[in-house]
């Protein structure tokens, strides 16, 4: 499939109706092709059928000891060793099976510092074809709104079939972006998805989805947005041929410039909501183990409780 397919076309039925009993007519039709692509510098370009597929991932802080901004109390992620978001992980692996099962290409995409190249490269090592990263400092502070809109603009400009987003990311667990994209992109969703079957024909999915009160199984056209939960699949690890292969795929990066729109819908200053307290829970004290006589450990608790004033000394007898 080339760019040109149309002009060809037509070249094709000019040669056959001026010599339609002449065998050389392919073999001339494909030489003058060659020749005025060769004149003007035309290329083909490849045309992969199937689904195309855009996963969603993030790269999160790999530690429980989290650094948070004094000023503005968003994370901070700078010298802070970061992973893959695990969740994120198990979609790449959905797009992957879908991938090799009915054809297509497998784009990961995130919003971060480039630091963030690290997650993209392992995807590419799993086996996704491509990756973009969006970075810029305009994007820093963003909540889950300003965040969901950012990749929006990006996605708004691709083709997809199927987007898969992690159901939550560990280290801030609101299982907002998934939705909020869904809604900026005016495409159905389907949440918490345990298992995916797909109706290429009918260009339909059928999902079950994970509930309070058990499984749904829940049907919608394509394109739609799906989120992924524990148990949806076992994620492959990156082979040694794959992360040879990863450095040499292409890895797209965008700026707020080249998603256009305006500077204040995006980072802290497109965030409708904002964190107003950050803070420690207080640590639990020690707990006390009291062993022993079963009546001489009575008469222990008792007195803890006496002295914390929990109980009145008229409120007991020990037997």
């Amino acid at each position: 499939m080339i760019k040109l397919r149309l002009f060809e076309n037509v070249i094709i039925c000019i040669f056959m109706y001026n010599n339609p009993h002449n065998s050389q007519t392919f073999i001339i039709h494909r030489k003058v092709i060659k020749r005025l692509k060769d004149n003007r510098g035309w290329k083909t370009t490849s045309y992969k059928p199937g689904l195309k597929i855009i996963v969603c991932i993030k790269q999160v802080v790999a530690t429980q000891n989290m650094k948070i901004d004094p000023i503005n109390h968003t994370l901070i992620r700078e010298n802070m060793p970061s992973m893959l978001n695990p969740l994120d992980e198990i979609g790449v692996e959905e797009g992957l099976r879908l991938r090799e099962k009915y054809g297509g290409e497998v784009t990961v995409i995130t919003m971060g510092p480039m630091q963030a190249k690290e997650a993209v490269l392992r995807c590419l090592a799993m086996g996704a074809d491509k990756g973009i990263i969006i970075s810029d400092k305009a994007f820093a502070g963003a909540d889950t709104i300003a965040t969901a809109y950012t990749l929006y603009m990006q996605i708004k400009k691709m083709e997809y079939d199927l987007i898969i987003c992690g159901k939550i990311s560990t280290d801030s667990e609101t299982g907002h972006v998934g939705p909020h994209l869904a809604e900026f992109l005016n495409i159905p969703q389907i949440c918490y998805v345990k298992k995916v079957d797909l109706d290429i024909e009918r260009r339909r999915i059928i999902a079950q989805k994970e509930t309070d009160e058990g499984i749904e199984i829940v049907e919608a056209s394509l394109p739609v947005l799906l989120t992924t939960t524990m148990g949806l699949n076992e994620p492959r690890l990156p082979t040694l041929k794959g992360m040879i292969s990863s450095k040499r795929k292409e890895i797209e990066i965008v700026t707020a410039k080249d998603l256009g729109g305006s500077l204040s819908n995006y980072g802290l200053r497109g965030s409708p909501t904002f964190v107003d307290e950050v803070f420690e829970p207080p640590s639990r004290k020690p707990e006390t183990i009291f062993q022993g006589d079963p009546k001489e450990v009575v008469e222990k608790i008792v007195q803890v409780l006496l002295n914390k004033k929990l109980i009145s000394s008229r409120s007991y007898s020990v037997c």
